[in-house]
């Protein structure tokens, strides 16, 4: 399973990911452009000392992460506030899974989910007062939900 950051804004949040990706021996691979630079400090201090353990991989667009990794549509899972495939408690997710998140501020791209909204999820939230969840925080729910079925 890999988790992808499409044009991450906050540092902290990128390194934050990095560190649950690292507790899960998962991948993380982000796609430019970027709100920062990845060797800022904030990063690391998300990340603290494992941040040099992160499998790292970068791709300079959308499209040259497809074109690298041609991924199936089935390994696809594209999540946002508004997902109309379903919540991210109903798909079954292949150990191959690509978790796709979008920018803290905008969500995904349009490129990124044209002809994929059956492959967008949302992470229930209850109460009416909140619009969304802080992006390191919705993306680690929504990690361990995937990899639920590979965990002890």
């Amino acid at each position: 399973m890999k988790v992808v950051l499409v044009h991450p804004e906050i540092p902290g949040n990128t390194g934050t990911i990095g560190r649950t990706c690292v507790a899960l021996g998962l991948e993380l691979i982000v796609i430019h452009p970027l709100g920062f630079d990845l060797s800022e400090k904030s990063v690391r201090r998300a990340g603290l000392d494992y941040w040099k353990h992160v499998q790292l991989t970068e791709y300079e667009s959308w499209g040259a992460f497809l074109d690298a990794r041609s991924p199936r549509e089935d390994q696809l899972f594209l999540f946002e506030d508004d997902g109309t495939g379903g919540s991210v408690y109903e798909p079954e997710y292949p150990p191959d899974a690509y978790l796709v998140f979008g920018k803290e501020t905008k969500g995904l791209p349009a490129e990124v989910l044209d002809g994929r909204a059956a492959r967008t999820f949302y992470l229930p939230m209850r109460s009416p007062h909140i619009r969304s969840l802080n992006l390191a925080n919705a993306a680690t729910a929504v990690i361990y939900q995937a990899m639920r079925a590979y965990l002890e």
